[in-house]
């Protein structure tokens, strides 16, 4: 079967090869009758304009390179929904690049995000956005950083909720801290005095943030911040489980559970629970991430909405206008919100 192209449609509608292209773009208005001709063609022949032509013709491919750590963390598919539904409507399509290690070798993690970055350069994807892995990081090591830099040189690189120190690429973000002080606030202000900070990695930029935040709000309440109840090395619902344990062993409890996010707070909660504790009557829990299992926990999870699915809107609208050069400020910064739901009361 011969390949229907653009010069046989416009034939066959008897109009120009001009025309047919700015109904296929949309790029310029066309009279109803005639768009409605050519449509119906298009249609009839399941016509796909060629791809490769339109990239070399436009000098851009209209995709764009997503790289992430663990597509199975909630909060991802999130951000991923929000920036979807963005990047769709500004015609664009994108490949998922998910670096997750089976074993959770890190150096794993970066060699792949570095295979990934060689493949979409060479793929020449119009923009690229990280979010998670080396961009997380407090400390990236030189390697890591010059890397990006170097294809920030030939494509747009976005950052969502991370950074690369000493490195001028634009970057789209929750005020990590703010978050922290407003889930502490809250306990303070229901009466709390026995706070808990668990979860996160003392490496990572995210838990540095978030648990300084707390850290400040209890010091300027006049609170301790007792070191045996600040407890990191993982952001799942296994150590969840594993942090309330060891406050659960030690002498002094806590009456309240502030976790670095919705993962750990379940885990918190279930262990609570599996040692005969209510929640919230005698412990108090507040997640981080408002995932979707927050709001479907029983009781429901008292969290901090870092409105992933906004985050993943405007970085889809800040890749586009880099893409297309227009000026763009190098940081954005989204507000968060304390979502109060059941897992928290007065002490």
């Amino acid at each position: 079967m011969k390949t229907v192209t653009v010069y046989d449609i416009a034939k066959e509608a008897n109009v120009s090869v001009a025309t047919v292209s700015r109904v296929l773009n949309n790029t310029a208005p066309v009279k109803k009758e005639t768009r409605d001709r050519i449509t119906e063609l298009i249609n009839k022949y399941q016509f796909q304009p060629n791809a490769l032509a339109r990239s070399l013709s436009k000098k851009e491919t209209g995709m764009i390179g997503i790289i992430l750590p663990d597509i199975t963390n909630p909060f991802f598919p999130e951000v991923l929904s929000g920036f979807d539904r963005e990047a769709r409507d500004n015609g664009y399509t994108y490949f998922l690049c998910d670096t997750v290690s089976a074993n959770g070798d890190m150096a794993d993690q970066y060699g792949r995000e570095s295979q990934y970055l060689s493949a979409l350069s060479e793929k020449q994807v119009d923009g690229i956005v990280m979010l998670g892995g080396r961009v997380d990081l407090a400390k990236p090591r030189e390697e890591l950083t010059s890397e990006v830099l170097e294809i920030g040189k030939r494509v747009p690189v976005l950052l969502i909720n991370g950074d690369l120190p000493g490195t001028s690429l634009h970057r789209v973000c929750i005020d990590e801290r703010l978050g922290a002080e407003l889930a502490t606030r809250h306990l303070i202000e229901l009466g709390h005095r026995d706070i808990a900070i668990v979860g996160g990695y003392p490496h990572m930029r995210n838990t540095i943030q978030r648990t300084a935040g707390a850290v400040k709000t209890m010091q300027q309440y006049g609170l301790k911040v007792r070191k045996e109840w600040v407890l990191g090395d993982g952001f799942s619902v296994e150590s969840g489980v594993g942090f309330i344990r060891q406050l659960l062993e030690q002498r002094e409890r806590p009456t309240a559970v502030f976790c670095m996010n919705d993962l750990v707070a379940i885990g918190v909660m279930k262990g609570a629970y599996k040692a005969g504790l209510s929640v919230p009557g005698d412990l108090s829990i507040v997640g981080y991430d408002d995932i979707p299992f927050a709001s479907a926990s029983t009781p429901e999870l008292t969290t901090v909405s870092l409105k992933a699915n906004e985050l993943g809107r405007t970085a889809a609208q800040i890749l586009h206008q880099l893409i297309s050069k227009e000026k763009v400020r190098k940081t954005s910064i989204l507000q968060p919100e304390l979502v109060v739901r059941e897992t928290t009361a007065p002490r």
